[in-house]
């Protein structure tokens, strides 16, 4: 397995993210070639690709590393793992590439959301030190 940063969106990732993001929700539909092309290029963010033994994307990531008032923020979106890859550990590389980059980029704490569906993935989130917050989460539609 091989994590790396995505540099360029092209068919390949396209086709990935086709195949990936129904297996993450039904809510969104999978990134246009033009939004993969826009997250790519956002400086705040850095999307993540896990490669298995022939080279297929099996998984990705998508980590905000941004400023605030009151310091550095960071945050892991969008974990997702194919079903034909889980329980190899690709989840944890994943978490953990995006971890040493937030600190890279001078982050004090990372923050993430996981629907309580997903056991499996809240599981390796706790495993791996993240702690359940106490809080109240709000969204707008807009």
């Amino acid at each position: 397995m091989q994590i790396e940063i995505v540099t360029r969106a092209d068919e390949e990732l396209y086709e990935a993210f086709q195949r990936l993001i129904p297996q993450l929700t039904s809510n969104n539909p999978p990134p246009s070639p033009d939004d993969l092309a826009a997250l790519v290029q956002d400086a705040s963010s850095t999307l993540l690709a896990a490669r298995n033994a022939s080279g297929e994307i099996v998984g990705a990531l998508s980590l905000a590393v941004y400023r605030v008032p009151t310091g550095i923020r960071s945050v892991i979106e969008d974990v997702i793992v194919d079903l034909s890859a889980r329980g190899q550990g690709i989840g944890e590389a994943l978490m953990q590439k995006a971890i040493e980059i937030a600190k890279e980029k001078g982050a004090s704490n990372i923050a993430l959301t996981s629907n309580p569906a997903r056991v499996a993935a809240n599981s390796l989130y706790l495993k791996m030190g993240f702690k359940k917050r106490e809080t109240n989460a709000y969204q707008m539609k807009l």
